[in-house]
């Protein structure tokens, strides 16, 4: 935007086209124009800003067309302040400003003395090029909002994905350990009672090997429930789990550093996965952010999630329903969830570690 209106531009600041006005009055609209070109395309900048900037740009491209003795380039300006139009205003806004763009065209041509036919094919051939502009614009935005709901999508899968993975592997363990405890655990306390018994009885080297397996026995048992408890208090690979979700995201740089210390059991896990799932959606619904870090660390008897974006922030932010669930399901752990919008966005939550 801003190489094509300078360069449509440039013939009146070099003096090819002279105005109406002073020619520094004119550089000094032309200049207004293009600073609300950049405030109107800004994204991050509060709506009441982009809406301002949007009709100073359309009012600016107006003096800046009529202000010339010639249209020759400028009326490019135009088309430029329909394609922004998508990005500030309604569609049936947009258009208006189409309307009254070509209106100005309309008394820009006849002033300058060009037949009936003449004007008629400029005027239109530049209405034309304004819709085809503001349509195309249109498509591009809606294309961008299916990429970040199919980028949604996505995280809300990963997610769940992860969360049936870890259901299925705890179920398994506590499968697995009853067997064990039930069948293995229970012969092998059968077993040492039965050599306990044998101890006492004639014979002393019966007795020696008696006493020796009844030590390996114990052991055995011993061992056992070791790797019972092991496997009901086995920590899941949180931070494959957490890359798994924000894999291959479109648009987003996601940073994920878990400490090595962190160790929590399968509701933390759980809220967690949830936090990231939320956290990386609402980066991409309502940020425009290009990075998002999140950090995972011990914080005492707890664990702390940490998220940051460099998008644009809210400085009162409103909870809607997916940060309030998230609020939610971290008090409901005895945990605790802030939320920062000055600097970007920050999420921070804390949970119990087990």
């Amino acid at each position: 935007m801003f190489v094509v209106s300078a360069v449509v531009g440039s013939p009146v600041v070099l003096g090819v086209i002279e105005t109406f006005i002073p020619r520094a009055w004119w550089i000094a609209v032309f200049a207004v124009f293009v600073a609300a070109v950049f405030v109107a395309g800004g994204s991050r900048n509060p709506r009441w800003v982009r809406h301002t900037a949007f009709a100073t740009l359309v009012v600016a491209a107006w003096v800046v067309v009529t202000s010339a003795t010639l249209p020759g380039l400028l009326p490019v300006l135009l088309v430029v302040a329909a394609a922004i139009s998508v990005y500030v205003v309604p569609t049936w806004a947009g258009l208006v400003v189409v309307a009254l763009n070509t209106v100005v065209l309309v008394l820009v041509v006849l002033r300058t003395g060009y037949g009936a036919a003449d004007a008629l094919l400029t005027t239109g051939f530049y209405a034309l090029i304004q819709v085809a502009t503001l349509l195309s614009s249109l498509a591009i935005q809606r294309e961008k909002r299916m990429r970040g709901k199919l980028t949604e999508a996505h995280v809300e899968l990963q997610a769940a994905s992860v969360l049936l993975s870890e259901s299925a592997r705890t179920a398994e363990r506590l499968r697995i350990s009853r067997d064990l405890h039930d069948l293995i655990g229970h012969q092998l306390t059968v077993l040492t009672l039965e050599l306990e018994t044998a101890r006492h009885r004639d014979g002393e080297r019966a007795r020696e090997h008696v006493e020796r397996a009844g030590r390996v026995t114990r052991d055995l048992l011993a061992d056992v429930r070791a790797t019972v408890g092991r496997m009901r208090t086995e920590s899941p690979d949180l931070e494959a789990a957490l890359r798994q979700i924000v894999r291959d995201l479109p648009g987003l740089e996601v940073s994920i550093e878990v400490a090595p210390g962190v160790r929590v059991g399968e509701e933390t896990t759980a809220a967690l996965v949830r936090a990231v799932q939320e956290v990386v959606t609402n980066t991409i619904r309502h940020a425009d952010a290009r990075e998002l870090w999140i950090e995972i660390a011990p914080d005492g008897d707890a664990v702390r999630l940490t998220a940051t974006d460099d998008g644009r922030g809210a400085p009162d932010p409103i909870l809607g329903n997916g940060l309030s669930g998230l609020v939610e399901r971290f008090e409901a752990l005895d945990g605790d969830v802030r939320i920062d919008g000055r600097r970007g966005f920050q999420v921070i939550a804390r949970a119990p570690a087990s």
